[in-house]
């Protein structure tokens, strides 16, 4: 949910493909995170992962020689991970190695003179207090209790990934509409269906709403009135909408829809807005200069949405994937100040009672 005071400074980036190296930079007041994807698109897990919750069915995005079964609880302050050590001949503490940081977790032991890495990743589901980490081994277990930053985030797993940010993200949006704007209605309507999907929120889509209104397409009526007119029925669709909750709303991409004016923004602000765009950018230094100039010229994605995900190519069938990093923006973007989704109900109490 953007605001005049919070959007510019609040605003993630994300280029989604096959990550294989993440680029860090920042321009003015934005944070932007530049992964560098290798074609094929969108993959989010490499071929080099394995999936090491089977009993849980949830796939992470970390690297292991062997298939390792865990298993994880969240006691509120700490979480708790206990790794299957049956099979390896691991004689004492000193054949384990264990380094946690910030998001990262590697884990390793030392077997017949080999080093077995059992988990090494990057992607914890939210960070930790390193310097608290306890480990120890517990019969044919590994055990690894590690402290939360955040006390009153509830982990649903002990890595971030789509099953977890699905059930993740409910806790943190308290049923805040979240409205999928940019570039390509159809890249919008994909996302946001994925996304209803996964947070259990009703699926809108503001161009079959158009057109059922209007009895035509969203094109012949560009081709008969113009495309202002078609933002215009599309404004006063969104603010219809705007006193719904847990709904995820598709709008019209391209230069048709009322996201693409400034004054059209007013009703978006009642609910989280992701920006979507494609990009051309394949290195840091193209990215940084692509995003500069986005700001520069005051480009309505950039300054108005509370996340902006960026493509570089498409896929639909990789819908999911580019949901999986809208979460992941809304979720750091949430808990770098967990009242911008209490700000929802201060918007409808003005809009329902209007200004005194």
């Amino acid at each position: 949910m953007a605001s005049a005071a919070a959007s510019a400074s609040s605003m993630l980036c994300l280029s989604l493909q096959n990550p294989t190296k993440t680029l860090h930079f920042s321009i003015k007041t934005h944070s932007f995170h530049f992964l560098k994807p290798q074609l094929p698109a969108f993959r989010r897990y490499s071929t080099g992962v394995t999936p090491i919750s089977p009993l849980r069915g949830i796939s992470c995005n970390c690297s292991s020689t062997n298939t390792t079964h865990y298993e994880f609880s969240d006691g509120s302050s700490e979480v708790e991970l206990r790794l299957q050590l049956g099979g390896q001949d691991v004689l004492s503490a000193k054949d384990i190695f264990v380094d946690a940081d910030g998001t990262s977790l590697t884990v390793k032991v030392q077997q017949a003179g080999s080093i077995i890495t059992l988990i090494d990743t990057t992607s914890l589901f939210e960070k930790i207090k390193p310097a608290e980490t306890i480990w120890y081994i517990d019969d044919d277990q590994l055990v690894i209790s590690l402290k939360k930053q955040d006390p009153n985030l509830k982990w649903p797993d002990i890595m971030e990934s789509w099953e977890s940010l699905s059930a993740g993200s409910m806790q943190l949006l308290k049923g805040t509409s979240i409205y999928v704007v940019g570039d390509s209605t159809e890249i919008n309507q994909k996302v946001a269906r994925e996304l209803a999907v996964a947070l259990g929120y009703t699926p809108l889509v503001t161009k079959e709403l158009l057109e059922t209104f209007a009895k035509q397409t969203v094109d012949s009526w560009v081709v008969a009135e113009g495309s202002d007119s078609v933002a215009e029925a599309e404004s006063a669709i969104l603010e219809s909408l705007s006193s719904h909750v847990r709904a995820v709303v598709a709008t019209l991409g391209g230069s048709h829809g009322a996201a693409a004016r400034t004054d059209k923004w007013r009703h978006l602000y009642s609910g989280f807005s992701i920006w979507l765009s494609q990009t051309e950018a394949t290195d840091e230094d193209s990215a940084k200069e692509e995003a500069r100039r986005h700001i520069e010229d005051g480009n309505v994605g950039y300054t108005n949405a509370d996340v902006v995900v960026k493509l570089q190519g498409w896929d639909a069938d990789h819908a999911k994937s580019v949901a999986q990093a809208s979460l992941s923006a809304l979720k750091r973007l949430i808990l770098s100040d967990k009242k911008l989704p209490g700000n929802l109900s201060i918007y409808l109490s003005i809009k329902i009672i209007g200004p005194p």
